[in-house]
């Protein structure tokens, strides 16, 4: 299975409903890197995604982009193919 990270802050409901589908999907880890206390790492997702907005996730080295872009991946039927990718 690909290697997932998030973007995320401490309060997110977004985050928290990405990582409930991640999760149901089989992902056993997230890498969560918090920017909510660490500004030099918000700095980092804003020069690699061109976005402000958390969570921004990404599988592999796919950015798959927020919860709404996961939500829409995974109801295209697109999401579990990106995970089992080799």
């Amino acid at each position: 299975m690909q290697a997932v990270k998030m973007y995320t802050t401490a309060v997110c409901p977004y985050c928290v409903q990405a990582k409930r589908v991640l999760k149901s999907k089989g992902v056993e880890h997230i890498e969560e890197i918090r920017i909510d206390t660490d500004p030099a790492q918000r700095a980092a997702m804003m020069a690699l995604t061109g976005r402000r907005t958390v969570p921004q996730i990404f599988i592999g080295q796919t950015h798959v982009g927020g919860c709404d872009d996961l939500m829409a991946l995974d109801s295209q039927g697109g999401l579990e193919p990106l995970l089992q990718q080799a």
